[in-house]
């Protein structure tokens, strides 16, 4: 099985995850608006025990969910401030990859089959999805971790 590898700016703190993703959520959550500092983001989701930290120690920041109120786990360098992945607490048996953080952030497929928006309400004028996607007006899950039904876009949606 092929392993792929990231890590974060310094270098100091290096990982790597086998097989693909069980699938990719793109976020405009304000979570994760402020946590990558940019319109969203991008997290190819892991079963965790695919995963693992190759170098370094990870610091962690606790955040508790406004929604769910359940713990989300950031793991980031305590050098430079990569955040590389998230645990979480609703969801133990999974992690999420901050996708800039790969070596080759392009690796993974993003394809309407495999992936799905979520918090479309909180996306900033100017997002864009495309067309043939799966997607949420907020979470893609009831607090409980009930699954909710998505919408599949049938033309690019350009957030005004």
């Amino acid at each position: 099985m092929t392993t792929h590898d990231g890590g974060c700016l310094c270098g100091g703190l290096r990982y790597g995850v086998s097989g693909d993703p069980l699938w990719v959520t793109a976020c405009f959550c304000r979570f994760c608006q402020r946590a990558t500092g940019a319109l969203g983001i991008v997290e190819p989701i892991f079963d965790i025990t695919r995963f693992q930290i190759t170098e370094g120690t990870p610091s962690r920041y606790v955040h508790v969910s406004g929604g769910s109120g359940k713990a989300v786990n950031v793991h980031f360098c305590a050098t430079c401030g990569t955040k590389t992945h998230l645990t979480f607490e609703r969801w133990p048996d999974r992690l999420g990859v901050y996708a800039g953080s790969f070596d080759d952030p392009g690796w993974f497929a993003f394809t309407p089959e495999n992936s799905k928006f979520i918090f479309l309400d909180d996306a900033v004028r100017g997002a864009m999805v495309p067309a043939g996607f799966k997607v949420f007006r907020q979470h893609a899950a009831t607090a409980d971790g009930t699954p909710l039904e998505p919408e599949v876009l049938h033309e690019v949606l350009h957030i005004r």
